[in-house]
This record gives structure tokens, sequence and C-alpha cells, in this order.
């Protein structure tokens, strides 16, 4: 009678370690599907943003090096002054701007990867 009870229980321990081992892979299954479609709706949002912000920049950078060559007198002279313009921000940007950037990019990704609530 003890043996008995003794297997029944081992079974019921067997039964609920799989149980436990199923229903923890079907978390980790749709907590991985969660944490993909976010890094993929932040990377569509971004890719959006990014377009009609370098569309944006790129009109207003023509019209600026056409107003700036006109008042020159030199309408070459206005896009080449533009052009140093971003080379010059281009610079200043890997000199200065990598370190703070990578932090708070290394943030706020941690922040939303680690982040289990939402």
């Amino acid at each position: 009678m003890a043996f008995e009870k003794l297997s029944n229980s081992i079974d019921d321990l067997n039964e609920n370690v799989k149980s436990f081992a199923q229903s923890n892979a079907e978390y980790y299954r749709l907590f991985l599907f969660k944490q993909s479609s976010k890094s993929a709706i932040s990377l569509i949002t971004f890719l959006i943003v990014a377009f009609a912000l370098s569309t944006a920049i790129a009109f207003l950078s023509f019209g600026c090096a056409i107003a700036i060559g006109e008042a020159m007198g030199q309408p070459s002279a206005g896009f080449f002054i533009v052009g140093a313009f971003y080379i010059l921000v281009i610079v200043l940007f890997l000199i200065f701007g990598r370190k703070p950037l990578s932090k708070i990019m290394l943030a706020k990704f941690s922040k939303q990867f680690f982040n289990e609530d939402n």
C-alpha cells in the first residue's frame, strides 16, 4: 500500500514537472513574440519618422542653398556652404556625440526589452 502511494506520488510529480515545463515554454514563446513585435513596431516607426525628417531636411537644405547662392551672387557657393555645414555637423557628432547617444539608446532599449509590465 505504501509502495503504491509512493508510486502514485512519483507519477503525479512527473506529470506536474511536465506541465510546468510546457507552461514555462509557452510563457517564453509568448514573451519572445511580444518583444519581437515591440521591436518591429519601433523599427517601422523609426523608419517612417526618419524618412519624413530626411525629406524635410533635404528640401530645407536645397532651399537654403539656393537662398545663400542668390545672396552671394554665385549659385554654386550656397551648395558648397550647406555641404560644408553638414560635414561639420557629422565631424562634431563623431567627436562628441557617439558616447551620449550610445548611453541613451542602451538605456532606452534595455528598459523596453527587460520591462515585462508592458
